[in-house]
């Protein structure tokens, strides 16, 4: 019969074998990837001694291709729950070390257990990602372990937020539990993710291409939109997280945290400088976000994806919101496909978590071409206009210069839901620009005209003066105000305040039927 100092000694050699991983050379190895070990990541992530780990001692059940001499604490992921700056939070953290982080019958039962939980308690789940995929030797239990997973993941999806970090690979069908998060860190040089890797893609397609190039994160943070952030290393990535959570609140029933504000004079005379003079100059709409918000309060999501709209989160006289822009630096801030549903997804997000949409609009339609139209701009676009005419949150927009076409309807107008909508002084509301509009209104007088470039001048001079400012929209009650550049943060500040206790409920209904 074992002595009480015999089962102590059993539980503390247990924990130093569960913490231990797949052992020092493994750790080693990591660590010459410049990665971090799955428990130097909880320990990072979590408020000093606040994780409470779950599963330590959990091993697989297989005895297939060898398996059963290959037990190992743990069975390739750490999961448990802490806390980021005292807010409760679930974590999973997979171990390359072990298994190579591969998932099977076991391994998921721990996922899905602290997922289960955090649905249960209201708060977010963060995971992170390292994982050679699925554990071939289980079979289809590895398989129906990332359906569970998957299923959660679609359940809990704008109950509670969920944040994927990839810091290792991440392929096959491990990549779906991320893609249904909400936001993707992925890290530059040691992170990748594809659904087939590049041995299939060479057998399948004869297309030469390294992991990198097919599924890194520079690819994902530019080409696919993947990844909503990359980072440097592991640490920056952590940091990167701990950020996004403080917008942004625990579940949908709360609202985000506010931070103190003390109030003092918010006008802003930088931002009657920025707009040039000659409408077909660009300008960077992030000096007008920037001179708006809070200071240095910009967090910016998909900066390198779809760069003609910006979108992101800021603070606004303390408390937290969600910007969508057009940017006019970029292909003249025109909306296109990559851009609609980069801001459709962002949008869609903050109406779930009660984070209030302010959008900066400078708009000159929607981009035309056979490559967008051929790839479903209209499909695409229309996921804009659904996002924002769903969502329930109080709803500001500045129109800051051009407001052209069905792409003012689509950018947070008052037909489709706005709350307010100012207009600056520089503001263009009309269905196109004058010069097209001009040649289509006034064809057969410029046409017979003895000076057609004279004639189209005058009258595109005259289509200006009519159409070309705020104030026709103004008179239908579209605009709210035409105010000064300056006092825009001073009227947001007003304006979202006089919102604080909106209510807007959508008809019953099991649920709409998004334009995917």
């Amino acid at each position: 019969m074992n002595t009480h100092k015999q089962k102590v000694d059993l539980l503390n050699k247990k924990t130093e074998e569960a913490l231990l991983g797949g052992g020092k050379e493994r750790i080693e190895s990591q660590h010459k990837k410049g990665k971090l070990t799955a428990r130097e990541r909880v320990e990072l992530l979590l408020d000093k001694g606040s994780f409470q780990e779950l599963g330590m001692f959990v091993t697989h059940r297989s005895n297939l291709f060898g398996l059963d001499s290959q037990k190992i604490l743990g069975d390739g992921v750490i999961t448990g729950y802490g806390t980021i700056e005292g807010r409760l939070v679930y974590v999973f953290s997979q171990d390359f070390t072990i298994f190579g982080g591969s998932l099977a019958e076991a391994h998921a039962q721990k996922i899905t257990k602290i997922m289960d939980l955090a649905m249960k308690n209201g708060a977010p789940v963060i995971g992170l990602n390292d994982s050679g995929g699925a554990r071939i030797q289980e079979g289809v239990v590895s398989l129906g372990g990332y359906a569970d997973i998957f299923y959660r993941n679609t359940r809990a999806s704008g109950v509670i937020p969920q944040i994927s970090a990839i810091m290792g690979p991440c392929a096959g069908g491990a990549v779906y539990s991320p893609a249904i998060t909400d936001f993707n860190i992925m890290v530059e040089k040691s992170s990748y993710m594809f659904v087939t890797g590049p041995n299939v893609v060479k057998t399948v397609t004869h297309e030469e291409v390294t992991s990198e190039e097919l599924g890194g994160a520079h690819t994902h943070s530019t080409k696919s939109g993947v990844a909503h952030f990359t980072t440097n290393n592991d640490v920056e990535a952590i940091s990167y997280i701990k950020k996004l959570l403080s917008y942004i609140p625990q579940n949908c029933e709360e609202l985000p945290y506010d931070l103190a504000y003390v109030s003092s004079d918010e006008i802003r005379p930088e931002l009657n400088k920025i707009i040039p003079e000659e409408s077909t100059q660009p300008y960077d709409i992030k000096d007008v976000i920037c001179n708006t918000i809070d200071k240095e309060s910009f967090f910016e999501v998909h900066k390198d994806f779809a760069e003609n709209i910006v979108v992101g989160f800021a603070r606004l006289a303390g408390k937290s919101i969600g910007i969508v822009a057009n940017q006019p630096a970029y292909f003249a801030g025109v909306l296109d496909i990559h851009s609609s549903v980069k801001a459709a997804r962002f949008v869609r997000f903050c109406d779930s978590f009660n984070i209030p949409l302010l959008v900066f609009e400078d708009v000159p339609g929607f981009l035309p071409g056979t490559d967008q139209e051929w790839n479903a701009i209209i499909t695409n676009g229309a996921k804009l206009l659904y996002a924002f005419s769903e969502a329930t949150v109080p709803r500001i927009t500045v129109i800051t210069r051009k407001a052209y076409g069905g792409a003012y309807d689509v950018m947070n107008s008052k037909h489709i839901g706005a709350d307010l909508n100012f207009a600056w002084p520089t503001a263009e509301i009309a269905v196109m620009g004058a010069k097209g509009a001009t040649e289509i209104i006034f064809k057969k007088e410029i046409t017979e005209s003895k000076t057609p470039e004279l004639t189209l001048k005058q009258k595109e001079n005259e289509y200006n003066e009519m159409f070309a400012n705020p104030y026709r929209a103004a008179s239908y009650g579209y605009i709210d105000e035409v105010i000064m550049p300056e006092l825009t943060r001073e009227k947001l500040i007003k304006g979202f305040k006089m919102l604080e206790n909106k209510v807007d409920n959508l008809p019953k209904k099991k649920h709409g039927n998004i334009p995917l």
